[in-house]
């Protein structure tokens, strides 16, 4: 296993970079922590305790409700979740000079955020989140005019209860048009609010949820099961998570399952990857804060939250090397592992795992491509691999990755695409791609962009087909 000393999140790789399974924004110093074993009783496997600073104590919508404050752009900042709305403008939409404006306005709302709304004795509220009741329509005279069966990219006109921040590692689930988002961080620390993402009125909501709330986090897993977002693993700073929380979207309710002691369960991780098979989430990879992984573990959630069960899963043939950061895609039955890094080189490698013979097999590429921190959404027959970073730089390409030829093909894109990144999220709704903040090694981003197929809109519908792997 590699030593994740050398990748870049915040700095390009080289090597004295340090690890990506590192905050380096919230800790001090490079800390090495002792590599955690195989297997864990429930009682030693907890995460570490730590006493978080003002900055990084991130409350969750709808536990207090106080008054808000007014950004100099006009959003509203709410201090409790709940936020009072502007008059809105009467007019035509916003100009070039209003946006840059707003922008402004935005960032200097974020830089008092802390330093407004007291209440109580002097205690400090920060706000939650900004309202903005206008979107921002894009403008830019340097678009060109392009095809309309061509692919196409801009970004999205988002208003509504807004996050306060630009986040990275953060994790968006989607539920029929409603996109949940949750956890990430930005130069400051973690977060563990949630908000929602409407994918067709482009409206942020920032809704009030309660029951056991999850340690802000960063680089976990969210999976869908039924309605529930199960959450695994994560971390902030120093501190790696194998605890896992499930939240009840109708109820809008976490609940952290206890396991009973002695329980096997997998040691903490973040930047792994989960896929859910046969009511089974499937775990690969990640890294604990010294070393890489590339074990697999399975949580069976068919029954009651009170009897979950984790089981390390014993693979054939030749296994990747260990790996965090990489993307894994189910397919049928097969898992679909791409790039990653072990904290010395990143990877350009694509792996399918058959979740039923529990054999590995590499995918013999034509070409290949490295990347770490990108996403992979699976679009119909292909899977949509956008940004990353290759070992070099963070990259702002699309490619497309072929589910059954398994090899790499060129399609031409227009608009414009989001800035180079990576750490970012991505979901397919109806027939657009939505990619959600990032961070490029200088700025941690809070925007949407929608890739929106056009004339590939038929993708989507493509399910008769499979991986041919053994």
């Amino acid at each position: 296993m590699g030593t994740l000393i050398d990748v870049p999140e915040d700095t390009p790789l080289t090597p004295s970079a340090r690890s990506p399974y590192f905050h380096h924004a919230v800790t001090g110093s490079a800390t090495t922590f002792k590599p955690s074993t195989s297997t864990s009783s429930l009682g030693s496997a907890g995460a570490p305790s730590r006493t978080p600073s003002v900055a990084s104590q991130r409350s969750p919508s709808g536990l207090v409700r106080s008054s808000t404050t007014r950004s100099a752009s006009g959003d509203t900042l709410s201090l409790s979740g709940v936020a009072t709305p502007r008059r809105p403008r009467s007019g035509s939409p916003a100009t070039v000079k209003e946006r840059d404006r707003d922008k402004d306005g935005e960032k200097s709302g974020r830089e008092r955020e802390g330093r407004e709304g007291k209440s109580g004795k002097g205690l400090v509220v920060p706000p939650t989140h900004k309202t903005r009741n206008t979107p921002h329509l894009p403008h830019s005279k340097e678009a060109e005019p392009a095809p309309a069966t061509l692919m196409h990219w801009s970004r999205a006109p988002v208003y509504g209860a807004m996050p306060m921040h630009g986040t990275r590692a953060h994790s968006v689930t989607l539920i029929d048009n409603v996109a949940w988002f949750f956890g990430g961080c930005d130069e400051r620390g973690c977060w563990r609010d949630v908000f929602c993402f409407n994918t067709e009125t482009m409206q942020w909501t920032h809704p009030d949820v309660t029951g056991d709330i999850p340690p802000p986090c960063r680089a976990h897993t969210t999976t869908l099961v039924d309605r529930r977002l199960v959450v695994f693993g994560g971390g902030e700073g120093p501190a790696y998570y194998n605890n896992v929380y499930i939240l009840d979207t109708v109820m809008r309710k976490w609940i952290h399952p206890v396991l009973p002691e002695g329980s096997i369960i997998p040691p903490p991780r973040r930047a792994h990857t989960s896929v859910l098979y046969k009511n089974k989430l499937w775990i690969f990879g990640g890294g604990n804060g010294s070393t890489a992984l590339n074990d697999v573990w399975t949580l069976d959630i068919s029954g009651p939250t009170d009897r979950l069960r984790w089981e390390q899963v014993e693979t054939k043939g030749k296994k990747p090397t260990a790996r965090g950061y990489h993307t894994a895609n189910l397919i049928g039955n097969v898992m679909v592992v791409v790039g990653g890094s072990d904290g010395r080189e990143c990877f350009a490698d694509i792996w399918c795992l058959n979740l039923d013979s529990l054999l590995w097999s590499l995918v013999k590429l034509g070409e290949s491509h490295k990347r770490l921190s990108h996403t992979a959404t699976q679009v119909g027959s292909y899977l949509f691999i956008y940004g990353g970073h290759d070992g070099g730089s963070y990259m702002s390409d699309l490619l497309l990755f072929n589910l059954v030829s398994l090899q790499y093909e060129p399609r031409q894109v227009a608009g414009r695409p989001p800035s180079a990144r990576g750490y970012h999220a991505a979901c397919l709704a109806d027939s657009r791609v939505f990619v959600f903040g990032g961070f490029n090694g200088i700025e941690v981003y809070d925007d949407v962009h929608i890739l929106d197929l056009a004339g590939a809109a038929y993708l989507p519908q493509v399910t008769s087909f499979r991986i041919d792997v053994e």
